[in-house]
Parts: structure tokens; sequence; C-alpha cells
């Protein structure tokens, strides 16, 4: 089949990337000419482990290639994936722009096409965008008559650093259709595909999306608000999570104690859906609690170290993980942010470190950073891990201990070993440890 697919963000690339794949011809569309200049390289503009090799394979094939040429790309295809970003404005409520945009885009680019096209909204949009904004506009712009046009809303489910593997084996297909078309559609694009696969009005599936992450967010900011209570009655977390997590109607996962969710999807969503909600006089209490809950986390993190070091002012303080998660270079809503600046505020000398995410952290907050973990520690006052990275659980603490300062470890994912951190003699704390 023949798609387009605008935007080259983290939905785009692994959109295009695994459909092509799958045999279809690609062509990704943006009007950043320096992402698709990479694109066309063979390199992926960001990273997202096995991306790269699924992007140089397409591209060798030639089912695979980036474009500046919006309208030509539309016209030359069957069917267009909108991957465009869903930002959140200043009340939290989503931002529109860039999905008018593209309905523009796509409504002017038919205009030059008599065949029916099919329009598939994969960006995460609040219920009846897709129905309300997506089709008026289009059907607008491009003169068409209704039975001209298919179009379906098709959410993704893609967790960062395993965004292709979840692509490629899905656990499960929302196939949201407003006609025949595009269901059709949809469903000869899946047919290889043997998950679940649930089929339903645009409306439906948008909503599935959110209904879904707003859960997982709720579920962290519960077991957050567990883990806090642990730490006051001298409880540990971890064997609290372990008993939830053996009934299979909770299981373990989302379970982890720490400074709370980060990313491009949980914080956004969450807020827009609260916001459509508010906008509807629709109650909301749990959205806006999850919210509470995951704001405070990071202030406990600081609260550890100043109950450790005192007066901070002065005190050399590094930070390991910048990125919200490990295995990305997102940074976006990271948690860390927040615990950088309010120790900045406090005068501490911050220096930072993270395997993929320096780059684009420094563009939030110009810390002092280095890509080195001996360096990053020499002469620390106190270690604040605040990713979970591999390459963290598995340092030699008796050697770091030996180029810093201070003892003081605070664990911001409850990730280390309690006892071998302690062993290598150094003071350790972390949120849900009694």
């Amino acid at each position: 089949m023949k798609i387009s697919v605008m935007g080259t963000g983290y939905v785009g690339l692994v959109t295009g990337a695994t459909l092509s794949e799958a045999g279809n011809d690609i062509v990704c569309l943006d009007i950043v000419e320096d992402k698709i200049n990479q694109l066309n390289k063979g390199e992926s503009p960001i990273f997202e482990p096995g991306l790269d090799k699924l992007i140089k394979k397409g591209i060798a094939k030639g089912n695979l290639k980036g474009s500046t040429n919006i309208e030509q790309g539309i016209v030359e295809s069957d069917i267009t994936f909108i991957c465009v970003g869903t930002p959140s404005k200043k009340d939290g409520s989503i931002d529109l722009n860039y999905i008018k945009n593209a309905s523009s885009a796509i409504g002017r680019a038919l205009r030059h096409k008599q065949d029916v096209h099919t329009i598939i909204v994969k960006s995460t949009v609040i219920p009846q965008t897709t129905e309300n904004v997506v089709l008026p506009i289009i059907s607008k712009k491009s003169g068409r008559k209704r039975e001209n046009i298919g179009i379906g809303m098709n959410p993704e489910f893609l967790r960062e650093g395993s965004a292709v593997k979840d692509a490629l084996k899905p656990d499960r297909i929302v196939i949201g259709h407003a006609d025949e078309v595009a269901l059709n559609v949809l469903k000869e694009i899946y047919k290889d595909h043997d998950c679940p696969k649930l089929e339903c009005n645009p409306r439906t599936a948008e909503f599935i999306k959110y209904a879904s992450n707003a859960f997982l967010a709720t579920k962290i900011s519960f077991a957050n608000e567990m883990a806090n209570m642990c730490s006051i009655w001298g409880i540990d977390f971890k064997e609290v999570a372990e008993g939830m997590g053996m009934d299979s109607r909770i299981s373990p996962q989302f379970l982890q104690a720490g400074a709370g969710f980060g990313g491009s999807c949980f914080p956004k969503d969450v807020k827009a859906l609260a916001a459509a909600a508010k906008s509807d006089k629709i109650g909301s209490k749990i959205l806006t609690a999850t919210l509470e809950v995951n704001e405070s986390q990071p202030k406990i993190v600081i609260g550890m170290t100043k109950e450790r070091l005192g007066v901070l002012k002065g005190k050399k303080i590094a930070i390991l993980g910048l990125t919200f998660k490990p295995e990305t270079d997102d940074v976006r809503e990271s948690r860390t942010e927040i615990v950088v600046k309010e120790l900045v505020d406090e005068g501490a000398k911050v220096i930072g470190h993270d395997p993929e995410g320096i780059e684009n952290f420094k563009k939030i907050i110009d810390i002092e950073t280095s890509n080195t973990l001996n360096e990053v520690v020499k002469g620390a006052d106190c270690l604040i891990l605040m990713t979970e990275w591999k390459e963290y659980l598995e340092m030699d603490l008796k050697s770091l201990k030996e180029r810093m300062n201070g003892n003081v470890i605070i664990d911001g994912r409850r990730a280390l070993n309690p006892e071998k951190v302690k062993e290598a003699g150094f003071d350790y704390k972390s949120i849900g440890l009694g």
C-alpha cells in the first residue's frame, strides 16, 4: 500500500519505519528539512532502540523515504496517517493547531486527486476530534463529497524505549472507523497481526487511548502515595508491591515507587482529559489527584537531600539520569527538571549525566554535564539517581565513593539494592524504603 505519514516525531517515525518493514511504500512528511535529510541518509533523528536499523533497511530497499513536499506526498499515496504532535496549552487543555494544520494540508492536496483517499488519525486527540475537527476541515479544503473520503482513528500504544517492538508486535490494535473505507483499509494494513483487534467508532478509539494512559498514570501515583506511607511507617514498599502484584487483578506492572511519571504522554494526556472533562462540566477528581501526587514526588527527593546534607548552598550534587525513563533521549516532563531547578535555586552546584539525554536536557536547563560517570561524581557531596539506566544499576559503587567528597545516595527510583549500597559505605535514602 502507498502510505504517507505526516510528522516525524516518535509516533511518525516508528509508524513509517514499521509499516515499511511490512512491505508498504512509505513517505514520511515533515516541514523540518533537517529531519527529512537525516531520514533520507538512513539515520534516525531520535534515539529509539531498533529504529535506526529499520530506517536503514527501508531506505536501502527503496520503500521508505522522507519529503518536505507535503502535497505531493499525499497525492501520490492512498492513505495518510496523521502523526503530528498534540501538546498542552498553559491550562493543560490540548492544543490542536498541528492537527488542524495537517488536516488543512491534506484537504488542499486532495483537490489535485480524484481517487478515494483514506485519512487515519494516529495522534492522541480528545474524543470527537477526528469526526468534528479533522473531517470537516478536510472536506471543506478539498471540496470533496463525504463518500470520497475514508476517515479513521487508530491510536498508538508505543512505549518510548520499546516503541519498535510495540509496533511490530502490539498487544492489541484499536480500529476506529467512521466508514467502511477506513475499516477495510485498516484491516488490510494489520491483517498479518494476530493480536486482539477492536473495531469501534473514532471517538471511542480516541477515548480508549486517554483512558488507558490515565489509568496507568493513576496506578503510578497510587503506588507512590502508598510508598510515601511506607517511608513513614518503616515498611519497604518493594515488598508491598510484590505482594500486591501477585493478585492477578492488579499485576505488578506500574507499581514501582519513585519521583513520578514524565514523558510525552502521561502528563499531557491526563491534563488534557481533565481539561476536556472540566470544559464539559464533568467531574474528574481522580485525574486531578493523580496529577497532584505526581507533582509532589520530586519535592520528596529534594526533602531527602536536605535531610542528609542540611544547607544545599555550595554543595556539589551529581544527578544520574536526565531523561524521563531509560532507553530514550526524551526529557519532556522529566522529573529531573523539577529536582535540578530546585537544587539550583537552593545554591547547589549541580552536574548531570545521562547516556542519551544530555543534549536535549541542556536545551531546558543549561547545567554542567559530563559524558563520564567518574567525572560527574568527582568531589560530589551527594548522588541523586533519577533515571534507572542499566549502567547506573551496575555501577562500581566502591570505586565511585572513592572519588566523592561525601557518601550520600538519594535513589529517586528505588532502583538500587539498599544492602549493596550500604556495604559500599554509602548513606542511602530512597522513596518507599521505610
